[in-house]
């Protein structure tokens, strides 16, 4: 199945003042499809993303899931956490300004219009690794970097690794 047609990521810029009010707008955007927004400092860019995203779907096609929705597997896959509560605390949005990812599977081709209304700025930026962030986050060496040849293959490769170990 080709899922670059069902997956979109975008990036963004906002200030978190109420949680709860912002998933509940997002939860009446996502009635008929997925959106999962994810603090960006954890990702490790688009690629990193797409490969957790697609793995996610594919773990709830082979019953293999570890979360009940599909968002959560999503955040789970791209944390490269076994736990939901350890890739909450790494990807989860919290109150204050951040750097938003969001990944929507199986929505409209307005939802990123739709996004940008509820966020203060789009910033695909966003995506783009913070190599220090992520080395701190995930406790990454740099000789784990130079053999994988980048922090995104890294992320790819643990990601990768969690599916192994279902």
């Amino acid at each position: 199945m080709n899922y670059e047609n069902k997956i979109q990521i975008a990036g963004f810029r906002h200030e978190i003042k109420d949680f709860k009010e912002l998933m509940d707008k997002i939860n009446q955007l996502s009635s008929d499809c997925i959106i999962q927004p994810l603090n960006a400092q954890g990702v490790a860019g688009y690629e990193h993303l797409l490969h957790s995203t697609v793995h996610a779907i594919n773990a709830f096609e082979r019953n293999e899931n570890i979360a009940k929705d599909l968002g959560l597997e999503i955040c789970v896959r791209a944390s490269a956490q076994r736990q939901i509560s350890k890739a909450l605390d790494i990807l989860g949005l919290k109150e204050g300004k951040m750097d938003i990812c969001v990944v929507a599977v199986g929505c409209n081709n307005d939802l990123m219009y739709k996004l940008e209304v509820l966020f203060d700025k789009r910033d695909d930026s966003v995506l783009d690794p913070d190599e220090n962030a992520l080395k701190k986050i995930y406790k990454i060496s740099n000789d784990e970097i130079k053999t994988a040849g980048s922090i995104k293959n890294v992320m790819v490769e643990r990601t990768t690794l969690l599916i192994m170990e279902t």
